[in-house]
């Protein structure tokens, strides 16, 4: 994975702030709170570009702060810049693990390798 970085807009609504990518249409977060909102986005980008690159759609360059327009309908409070997760290319890796141990994963994951690969992700994440 390779990490990038997406202007947001967050705006204040009736009843929280929400906050959207406009390189990515769709993406979007909201939050009772600016901080509840502003940290949603980060999942909310990293989870878009896994659904483009799992669709085969193009993942387009992020746009500056500068290229962005104010709409003057929306009460905008901030812009951020949001990390994300751009998923890489898959990499075929031999390991070895214990067989009651695998036999255990095989009984509730239906991919062994996406198994591994979101323990890791977690694992990671905790670490900081």
């Amino acid at each position: 994975m390779a990490t990038v970085h997406y202007p947001a807009i967050v705006e204040r609504g009736a009843e929280g702030f929400g906050v959207s990518f406009p390189d990515l249409p769709g993406c979007v977060s909201a939050g009772r709170d600016l901080q509840e909102a502003a940290l949603g986005a980060e999942e909310a980008l990293s989870g878009h570009l896994a659904v483009l690159v799992e669709h085969g759609d193009p993942i387009p360059a992020p746009s500056t702060f500068e290229a962005i327009e104010r709409d003057p309908e929306i009460d905008e409070v901030a812009r951020l810049l949001v990390r994300g997760e751009r998923p890489g290319r898959a990499v075929l890796l031999q390991v070895s693990i214990d067989d009651g141990l695998l036999a255990r994963i095989d009984r509730i994951a239906a991919n062994r390798s996406g198994f591994l690969a979101e323990a890791a992700r977690e694992k990671l994440a905790a670490m900081g």
